[in-house]
């Protein structure tokens, strides 16, 4: 290569590594009084270079070379090395290619919780030429079937307590694989089997289903240990990863990731994440309490601690707080992602403050804003911060985080990766000056080149700007700042509300836990702002959170309506669902 990314096929997205410096569209130019920044916080490069593997096939390769004898993965007390890791994820993708005679470039999906398998499976698949569809373990039917059929699946991998929702899906799908799995199948024989004897009879979460035909999980390997994978050549080029997202408009799409996006993210994210890689602890333990199925679980609690050598710790419901709480006790973890609500939830647990954080670097929150209140609270707790980053599916996922080294900016995202460029654009493709609220674009190494047989047009700006669908701001110092989602906005009197702010400043009541706000018709002012608030003291009024609004917001910014609940909707990475609560809303009216 000759130090530059080139985009190949792709003349859409021309020239996303760049030059000595990451300039112009980042930081705008000098004629529009931009701000030129040329030096990245504690010596990261502006630019990441060629790419250092052609694939993510090669990333795994070096990986295990480096590390063998350590701890790669902990789930429920089990413990795999990264020389184990390799060695079934390699018997798995040879049972892949002649058990199944899958070839390369068909879709697999995974539908698997934080368990052992997934790493086994995820890495199984790409070295055997595979392209992986992560799927949501909690997915309905009907959002199964269509992201199997959009995106031709040949097999599936699955755990047995989601089997019944396949079983009825089963005769309207293209599959023509099934490799099933129980919770227990990696914990060793008898912890395993009392595992999965408490699963199925004790607790009664595995539904009855019938699937003629399916094959379990430790089969495959058993069968795959006495076959002899064949390696594909998969160049830079190949897809890796559909990863499917509500997108900015319209239905769930499938964002195409290739194997140089990956490849370029995990250098861009290995530079900015060396201070807390390479903080001369003698092991660094990372909590994965991100679903391995969501792009920042896949690509930076995975990939990215994976190519360092961390021992990752995955939680696999990290909704019971108290036994996520009790998981974290048992070691002396070093850094941990997540997002603002289970940040919030642990913050609210008497046992979480009594974990030893004195190994802890910091915490890496992203998915949603992560709000004051809970920003504060948690380097009160802690002693360290979280720094905030901002990414969508759809580039990989990071385009901006914070300085991990203690110059981070609450409340902002931070700057640009090395290799990225951010911009502000008007609603017609126009760059908008530094300070100005507008659409925040995109482009880089780690952006996909498109959604899976979707029309694409309309989600790139001049066929090169990456539209995320998110409004920010720019500041003096080149931090960006997330307003809001453009399609979350309300218009009050025909003025711009945005969600975000309205819950900050509630998330601020001492007597707050939670808050989402939303637009809803209103006659006389377009749309009116209405907030749903959990409670953290029952003692909480409607007339107490009022008072407070209009201590702390203008007049048009004040909610009009206020529902108290006992809990939010929420994904299963823990982001608020204010589309539930909007068609919620909209069904009562």
């Amino acid at each position: 290569m000759n130090g530059k990314l080139s985009s190949g096929n792709f003349p859409f997205l021309f020239g996303r590594l760049f030059f000595a410096h990451v300039f112009c569209a980042i930081f705008g130019d000098m004629s529009n009084g931009f701000p030129w920044v040329s030096r990245y916080p504690y010596g990261i490069p502006a630019t990441i270079g060629p790419l250092e593997y052609e694939n993510v096939i090669e990333l795994l390769e070096v990986a295990v070379e480096k590390y063998a004898p350590r701890v790669a993965y902990v789930n429920m007390g089990r413990s795999l090395t990264f020389a184990e890791i390799d060695q079934l994820s390699t018997q798995f993708a040879a049972y892949l290619q002649f058990g199944l005679g899958l070839t390369k470039g068909e879709r697999v999906a995974i539908q698997l919780p934080n368990v052992l398998q997934f790493p086994v499976a995820l890495f199984g698949c790409w070295k055997a030429g595979l392209i992986v569809v992560n799927t949501n373990p909690l997915y309905t039917p009907r959002e199964m079937e269509y992201q199997f059929n959009d995106a031709g699946v040949s097999a599936i991998v699955i755990l047995e307590n989601f089997a019944e929702n396949l079983q009825s899906i089963r005769s309207r799908i293209p599959a023509r694989h099934i490799i099933l799995t129980s919770l227990g199948d990696m914990l060793g024989p008898i912890k395993g089997t009392v595992v999965n004897f408490v699963v199925r009879n004790v607790k009664k979460l595995v539904p009855p289903y019938q699937l003629p035909g399916a094959i379990s999980f430790r089969q495959a390997l058993r069968e795959g240990r006495s076959m002899r994978l064949e390696k594909p050549h998969v160049d830079a080029e190949d897809l890796a990863v559909l990863q499917y997202t509500g997108g900015t408009t319209g239905v769930s799409k499938g964002a195409q990731l290739s194997h140089r996006n990956l490849v370029a993210h995990n250098m861009m994210v290995t530079h900015w994440f060396r201070p807390y890689l390479m903080a001369g602890f003698k092991e660094d333990i990372m909590i994965t309490a991100i679903p391995m199925y969501h792009s920042f679980g896949l690509t930076v609690n995975g990939l990215l601690m994976y190519a360092s050598g961390v021992k990752n710790v995955l939680i696999t419901n990290p909704r019971d707080i108290p036994a996520f709480v009790k998981e974290l006790k048992k070691h002396r973890f070093t850094i941990l992602t997540g997002v603002n609500t289970l940040f919030n939830a642990l913050l609210h647990n008497e046992e979480f403050q009594t974990c030893d954080f004195s190994q802890l670097h910091g915490a890496i929150g992203g998915a949603m804003a992560v709000q004051d209140a809970v920003a504060i609270r948690w380097e009160q707790v802690t002693g360290k911060p979280i720094v905030e980053g901002y990414g969508l599916s759809e580039t990989s996922p990071v385009l901006t985080c914070n300085p991990l080294d203690g110059k981070h900016k609450r409340g902002t995202i931070g700057l640009p990766m090395p290799s990225t460029e951010l911009a502000i654009f008007d609603d017609h493709g126009n760059r908008l000056p530094q300070g100005q609220p507008g659409e925040i674009c995109a482009r880089g190494p780690q952006v996909m080149r498109g959604y899976w047989q979707k029309d694409n047009d309309g989600v790139f700006f001049h066929r090169e700007w990456f539209r995320t669908g998110d409004i920010g701001i720019m500041d003096s110092e080149g931090f960006f700042k997330i307003v809001d989602r453009k399609k979350d906005m309300i218009k009050v009197s025909g003025f711009n509300v945005f969600p975000n702010e309205i819950e900050n400043i509630l998330a601020m009541h001492p007597k707050v836990m939670e808050v989402a706000a939303i637009g809803v018709p209103d006659e006389k002012s377009g749309e009116a702002i209405k907030v749903f608030v959990v409670k953290r003291d029952a003692s909480l009024t409607e007339e107490q959170l009022k008072a407070y609004c209009h201590e702390n917001l203008t007049n048009y910014k004040v909610p009009r309506h206020f529902e108290f609940r006992k809990e939010l909707p929420k994904t299963n990475v823990g982001k608020i669902l204010r589309r539930a609560l909007k068609e919620e809303h909209a069904a009562r009216a």
